[in-house]
């Protein structure tokens, strides 16, 4: 019961605390991009936050649980993204989103190729947010249920509440603000507990498949292809990028919480592997950590890291909304369905969309049985929708929307054909996402060339 009454003061602060940040957002600029404001902490801070979710805490250890060691390349690949993201995308990005007061991808597209490239690119992207945001607040009810005993139903509904309850003020201005002490809860938990739960498992041993740091059955280096894509190419990241107050700013700030991002990928190893052997006969892996810090680590630490989780998924579900409510105001609402549209409407439009994702995103949970499904699907169509656009408009700007448009309909066509024709296994130890990631980018060229 005290437990439960902490995580809901806790979730009130956050929202209390969102609300305070956005009390001044009247625009969409404020609302999308935080007038181009933020400093390197912040970024740091909402970056770090925001890739560590459900997919790097619940279903990472899920992955040690399995894997052993391979495990740390389910996030240490998301980390080199972030740092491509930094050093090489990013600046490049945010000089011409400033040039050209551009506020979401969609922009950037538009921009390079078109309005029909924006629309395809924003259709997909937003249909496959509603993926990655159920994984969010899946990973979210799991803790939940084990916490303080709630049904996966009314876990997944509270988390989306939280969520929805601190964004829909202030946008990526409230996040970011929220981001910061979700962070310091995230880091002081885990790093608290994964020792301890060391300690109680006497010590993590490896050996036979777990001792492998390059491959395992579900995860290994191959995971680079997959989830590094993702993070320099995530329009929500993108998007934040955007709101940097400078391009040397982002590369700080970005930067760091990439390395910050390789660090942590040791933690849920060692909880996942801790909890291979305390628990060796669990169901589902991914009831590995809540397994763990609920019945392993002292009461006081596992409260504590129990709150890191929920901030985890939290930070990670508000990037998707996010991601959600601008593209679908700024892409669908103003670019296509009323130009016309005030800013004043505009930015009605993104709180209220805020609302509905947070909704479908609560009614997917009932569909999904597994974290990493869910969020494994966003990753697949996000990197072949906007891979060849996004890199081409940066390489070869002129090649015209007619290679851009091919180019996504290839890949996304690849990806659903072969996913379907071998069930999800790949042809010739390729997966289906990176065949379409492969058929796309040459598409795209071939075209540009041609």
């Amino acid at each position: 019961m005290t437990f439960s009454l902490l995580l809901i003061g806790y979730s009130l602060g956050l929202i209390g605390l969102g609300w305070w940040a956005g009390r001044a957002v009247r625009g969409s600029a404020e609302f999308f991009v935080a007038g181009r404001s933020l400093t390197p902490r912040l970024l740091f801070a909402t970056f770090l936050a925001a890739n560590i979710g459900a997919s790097s805490t619940v279903g990472a250890t899920g992955h040690a649980y399995r894997d052993g060691l391979a495990a740390w390349w389910w996030n240490g690949a998301a980390g080199i993204g972030t740092l491509v993201l930094a050093f090489w995308l990013g600046p490049r990005m945010w000089r011409i989103a400033k040039e050209h007061q551009l506020l979401t991808v969609g922009d950037f597209l538009e921009h390079h190729f078109g309005q029909g490239v924006r629309g395809l690119a924003s259709l997909l992207i937003w249909l496959g947010s509603f993926f990655i945001l159920c994984g969010q607040l899946k990973g979210a009810s799991l803790v939940l249920e084990r916490a303080v005993g709630a049904p996966l139903g009314v876990g997944a509904l509270l988390a989306a509440m939280a969520t929805v309850g601190y964004f829909v003020m202030g946008g990526l201005r409230s996040a970011a603000w929220v981001n910061v002490v979700q962070l310091v809860v995230i880091i002081g938990g885990f790093t608290l507990a994964a020792p301890m739960a060391a300690r109680s498992a006497g010590g993590v041993f490896v050996s036979g498949a777990e001792s492998s740091f390059w491959t395992g059955t579900g995860v290994g280096w191959q995971t680079l292809l997959l989830l590094a894509p993702a993070f320099f190419l995530s329009p929500g990241l993108l998007q934040k990028a955007y709101g940097a107050r400078s391009a040397r700013a982002l590369t700080r700030g970005v930067a760091w919480s990439g390395v910050a991002l390789m660090a942590f990928a040791w933690i849920p190893v060692m909880l996942g592997m801790a909890a291979r052997q305390l628990h060796p006969d669990l169901a589902l892996p991914e009831m590995a950590l809540p397994a763990v810090l609920a019945t392993d680590v002292p009461l006081l630490v596992g409260s504590i890291a129990m709150a890191a989780v929920l901030s985890a998924e939290l930070s990670s579900a508000d990037a998707v909304l996010f991601m959600l409510a601008t593209s679908g105001a700024r892409d669908f609402y103003r670019g296509l369905l009323r130009p016309s549209a005030t800013d004043t409407e505009v930015l009605r439009v993104a709180r209220g969309l805020a609302v509905v994702g947070g909704l479908a995103g609560f009614a997917l949970t009932f569909y999904f049985d597994s974290v990493v499904e869910a969020i494994t699907i966003f990753y697949q169509l996000m990197i072949v929708t906007l891979f060849a656009p996004i890199l081409g408009g940066l390489i070869l700007p002129r090649a015209g929307r007619w290679s851009a448009l091919a180019a996504m309909l290839v890949g996304v066509g690849t990806l659903v054909t072969v996913s379907l024709a071998t069930g999800g296994a790949g042809w010739g130890g390729i997966s289906p996402s990176s065949l379409g990631l492969i058929t796309s980018a040459l598409t795209y060229f071939l075209l540009a060339a041609f």
